[in-house]
């Protein structure tokens, strides 16, 4: 079976073409204005949602990545359409994207499977938090292989073991799916995603849980747990608000990127 596609032609455009040229003009943007870091990266946050207001976030982490020389990637993120306690990994052989199919990681699912005991929920895996990183992987890494976590009810224990059993293995990237905080004014969401950006940047746990309000809290708790653990130090890349495209000011959500190294 096909891990298939949930939310292109919304989250995404459902041609490649479409999509490229995304990914074409977020380059650009930034190699007008920056130096993209000139290091390996293993690790990173990303933001998820549609391409209009979070891809040139995402673009910068993703092109990381493409220089990682890593071609096996882990993707982790939060579910938004069902609960259900802990993790589930995906055990498709493929996922669809209009680049094509990416080949799954049959060796790490049976590692993760057999080491973490993780379990699978079909209904899970019709999530955009994890689906939108997909269509940048493929453009990026033509070659990859790739497997999808997605985690509902889970401590970030849970997902910081995950993480150092991926590390331990020398060859496996990491991609850590989360947005900010939802639909507060402009000026409240900054001062919300400002603890979000320094507890990342700083790995500091104690502040993530001064007010940071990220959907995809259990996981950046997760990884800094394990950047911590294995000596790593956190690296802002972007972060911006919907407000930027959308012109509102008072409903907002906040983006970041990030990597570890």
């Amino acid at each position: 079976m096909n891990r298939e596609m949930s939310v292109n032609g919304s989250f995404y455009p459902a041609s490649a073409d479409d999509i490229q040229k995304y990914f074409e003009y977020f380059t650009k943007v930034y190699d007008d204005n920056y130096t993209l870091p000139n290091t390996k990266t293993r690790a990173v946050i990303v933001p998820h949602a549609g391409y209009v207001f979070s891809g040139y976030t995402a673009n910068i982490a993703h092109r990381m990545l493409e220089h990682s020389g890593i071609k096996r990637f882990v993707v982790i993120g939060p579910s938004h359409r069902v609960a259900f306690h802990g993790v589930s990994i995906c055990p498709y052989e493929k996922y669809d994207t209009p680049f094509g199919s990416i080949e799954s990681d049959q060796e790490i699912v049976k590692m993760l499977q057999e080491q973490l005991q993780l379990s699978f929920f079909p209904q899970a895996h019709h999530e955009h938090s994890t689906e939108v990183q997909f269509p940048f992987l493929k453009y990026y890494i033509p070659d990859i292989k790739l497997v999808e976590l997605v985690y509902s009810s889970a401590y970030s224990d849970t997902i910081s073991g995950i993480i150092d059993f991926l590390l331990q293995q020398q060859d496996i990237g990491i991609i850590i799916s989360t947005d900010l905080s939802h639909f507060y004014t402009l000026k409240e969401a900054n001062t919300l995603d400002e603890i979000c950006v320094e507890a990342i940047e700083n790995l500091d746990i104690t502040k993530l849980h001064q007010g940071c309000e990220a959907c995809g809290m259990i996981g950046v708790e997760g990884m800094i747990k394990s950047a911590k653990k294995s000596g790593l130090h956190g690296h802002i890349l972007d972060y911006r608000t919907s407000a930027e495209m959308s012109h509102d000011e008072q409903s907002v959500v906040g983006y970041v990127s990030a990597y570890f190294e």
